[in-house]
Protein backbone atom coordinates (compact mmCIF):
# COMPACT_ATOMS: atom_id res chain seq x y z
CA UNK A 1 0.00 0.00 0.00
CA UNK A 2 1.16 3.26 -0.54
CA UNK A 3 2.04 5.66 2.54
CA UNK A 4 -1.32 7.70 2.28
CA UNK A 5 -3.38 4.57 2.30
CA UNK A 6 -4.64 4.02 -0.82
CA UNK A 7 -3.32 1.27 -3.08
CA UNK A 8 -1.23 2.12 -6.42
CA UNK A 9 -3.84 1.03 -9.86
CA UNK A 10 -3.93 -2.64 -10.12
CA UNK A 11 -2.08 -3.32 -13.54
CA UNK A 12 0.59 0.08 -12.98
CA UNK A 13 4.37 -0.77 -12.09
CA UNK A 14 3.93 0.27 -8.51
CA UNK A 15 1.22 -2.45 -7.53
CA UNK A 16 3.39 -4.74 -9.55
CA UNK A 17 6.52 -3.83 -7.01
CA UNK A 18 4.60 -4.10 -3.87
CA UNK A 19 3.42 -7.40 -5.01
CA UNK A 20 7.25 -8.14 -5.53
CA UNK A 21 8.22 -6.78 -1.72
CA UNK A 22 5.67 -8.40 -0.13
CA UNK A 23 6.38 -12.14 -1.65
CA UNK A 24 10.15 -11.69 -0.69
CA UNK A 25 9.61 -10.48 3.01
CA UNK A 26 6.80 -12.81 3.90
CA UNK A 27 9.42 -15.28 4.75
CA UNK A 28 12.23 -14.19 5.70
CA UNK A 29 13.91 -13.83 8.84
CA UNK A 30 11.15 -14.70 10.75
CA UNK A 31 10.91 -18.23 9.89
CA UNK A 32 7.70 -18.46 7.91
CA UNK A 33 9.43 -20.76 5.48
CA UNK A 34 10.42 -23.03 7.97
CA UNK A 35 7.67 -23.53 9.96
CA UNK A 36 5.52 -24.38 6.82
CA UNK A 37 7.75 -27.05 6.37
CA UNK A 38 7.67 -28.17 9.68
CA UNK A 39 3.88 -28.30 10.13
CA UNK A 40 3.72 -30.09 6.57
CA UNK A 41 5.58 -33.22 8.17
CA UNK A 42 2.97 -33.48 10.64
CA UNK A 43 0.37 -34.46 7.37
CA UNK A 44 2.74 -36.79 5.39
CA UNK A 45 2.38 -40.69 5.76
CA UNK A 46 5.77 -41.04 7.07
CA UNK A 47 5.07 -38.86 10.03
CA UNK A 48 5.01 -40.87 13.57
CA UNK A 49 2.15 -41.42 15.74
CA UNK A 50 -0.86 -42.57 15.41
CA UNK A 51 -3.21 -42.01 12.36
CA UNK A 52 -6.65 -40.84 13.19
CA UNK A 53 -9.20 -39.88 10.36
CA UNK A 54 -11.01 -36.74 11.25
CA UNK A 55 -14.19 -38.59 11.48
CA UNK A 56 -13.15 -40.74 14.10
CA UNK A 57 -11.92 -37.39 15.96
CA UNK A 58 -15.05 -35.87 15.39
CA UNK A 59 -17.33 -38.80 16.64
CA UNK A 60 -14.89 -39.18 20.03
CA UNK A 61 -14.57 -35.11 20.68
CA UNK A 62 -18.68 -35.42 20.39
CA UNK A 63 -18.94 -38.54 22.84
CA UNK A 64 -16.82 -36.82 25.21
CA UNK A 65 -18.97 -34.07 25.52
CA UNK A 66 -21.96 -36.06 25.67
CA UNK A 67 -20.13 -38.08 28.75
CA UNK A 68 -19.12 -34.68 30.18
CA UNK A 69 -23.02 -33.84 30.00
CA UNK A 70 -24.26 -37.06 31.28
CA UNK A 71 -21.44 -36.81 34.12
CA UNK A 72 -23.26 -33.33 35.06
CA UNK A 73 -26.69 -34.66 35.00
CA UNK A 74 -25.92 -37.40 37.14
CA UNK A 75 -24.54 -35.30 39.90
CA UNK A 76 -27.43 -32.97 40.45
CA UNK A 77 -28.97 -35.73 40.52
CA UNK A 78 -27.42 -37.51 43.21
CA UNK A 79 -26.67 -34.18 44.50
CA UNK A 80 -31.06 -33.55 44.88
CA UNK A 81 -31.64 -37.21 45.87
CA UNK A 82 -29.05 -36.81 48.85
CA UNK A 83 -30.40 -33.31 50.25
CA UNK A 84 -33.96 -35.26 50.19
Amino acid sequence: MAVGGTAPPRGSAAAAASMRRRRTTSGGASGGAGAAGTMLQFYTDDAPGLKISPNVVLVMSIGFIAFVAILHVVGKLYLVRREA
